[in-house]
């Protein structure tokens, strides 16, 4: 068994010494030895939840507002679903097509919105490149993939979180539900995302926070924050937003609230 100082713990984790050797003290790190005064930390620790942030949790102001109006707006939405098959799958194949045009156009896709469709449709389109034909193909299949795990109410999880990337990657085989080797930048971002070597621990850490019980935020809040979290982790290689986006529509459907 490899161990580290509370210090190297205390920076993996992002938080104080004095809170590393609290968490010692308190027994919440299982597999810490006490030598003399000093912990010794099994490596592959996971940071335990910070029980602290959710508890007494107070909401600014604006956000209380907003979210008492997105329960209004969803008790009305609740008294106007009793829609025909025919018309949900209407719905839901427009949105299929807007949500995959616009979200592989934010990663560049020079697909229009016209082309998108006729893509989907299982028609190649002249002149644009085969990435770009798969990459909405790719996240057709993800989307499917999504609604399926809505319909079988699962809890989310890394193995789901791969899966869903390895079907928006369907452009590169090699990366796909990979977490990426390589350090990297998020151009325009005023932080850089955890180095390669703790992904796997903070993803963890990530699922662990998400899927605690104990959790009192408001769904929208919950899911916001995760899907900030995943993408400043910026796990993969490439096709994190795409992910993120689908994973967040996951969420968000399974807590009966329409996609976006």
């Amino acid at each position: 068994m490899k161990y580290m100082t509370v210090k190297q713990a205390a920076k993996l984790w992002e938080i104080s010494d004095r809170r590393v050797r609290a968490l010692c003290f308190e027994g919440k790190i299982p597999g810490t030895i006490k030598e003399g005064r000093a912990y010794k930390i099994p490596i592959d620790a996971i940071k335990p939840v910070d029980e602290r942030t959710l508890r007494g949790i107070e909401i600014p102001a604006q956000y209380e507002e907003l979210f008492k109006r997105i329960d209004a707006k969803m008790a009305e939405l609740e008294k106007r679903r009793s829609l025909t098959q025919g018309e949900l799958e209407r719905l839901g194949e427009e949105f299929l097509l807007e949500f995959t045009y616009n979200s592989n156009a934010i990663e560049g896709s020079s697909l229009t919105l016209q082309e998108t469709a006729m893509v989907l449709e299982g028609i190649t389109i002249d002149k644009k490149p085969l990435k770009e034909h798969l990459e909405a193909v790719g996240h057709k299949d993800a989307f499917e993939y999504v609604k399926e795990l809505v319909s079988e109410n699962v809890n989310l999880s890394e193995k789901i979180i791969k899966d869903i990337h390895s079907l928006v990657l369907m452009d590169r085989p090699q990366d796909k539900g990979v977490y990426r080797r390589i350090p990297v930048k998020i151009v325009g971002a005023k932080t850089e995302p955890p180095q390669p070597y703790i992904i796997g621990i903070k993803i963890e850490e990530l699922m662990l926070n998400y899927n605690n019980v104990d959790n009192k935020l408001h769904d929208i809040e919950r899911i916001a924050r995760f899907h900030l979290d995943f993408e400043g982790i910026h796990p993969f290689i490439d096709g994190n937003g795409r992910t993120g986006r689908l994973v967040l529509n996951l969420e968000l459907m399974k807590n009966s609230y329409p996609p976006i």
